[in-house]
């Protein structure tokens, strides 16, 4: 735990030196659900740090990390699954569609 101790060149605030410090830092304000409140009072308590430092620290490794996969490789294990296409329909979809009757105007209905 921090505190006030008395050096020879007058008094100095040890403990400080293991938080995170940033030259200027501005406030935000979120909502969170009571659980994650939780886990983040009881986190901070463990390990002596203050509830802002947890946040902190948790918001900047979840920045570190890569995003979930999104486009392609969200769906690439799915890509030539459904027997029975044929295999040059990504090329030929146009011509696929026309032999299907998509693509000709219908005749409305009265």
């Amino acid at each position: 735990m921090p505190g006030l101790h008395a050096t020879a060149g007058g008094p100095v605030l040890h403990g400080w030196h293991t938080r995170i410090t940033l030259g200027c830092v501005k406030t935000l304000t979120v909502r969170l659900p009571e659980s994650l409140v939780a886990e983040i009072e009881a986190e901070s308590r463990r390990r002596g740090r203050c509830k802002s430092d947890v946040v902190r620290e948790r918001l900047t490794s979840a920045a570190a990390q890569p995003a979930p996969a999104a486009g392609y490789n969200a769906i690439a294990d799915l890509i030539g699954s459904i027997d029975g296409l044929p295999s040059d329909l990504s090329s030929r979809k146009k011509a696929y569609l026309k032999s299907m009757g998509y693509g000709h105007k219908r005749a409305r209905r009265r």
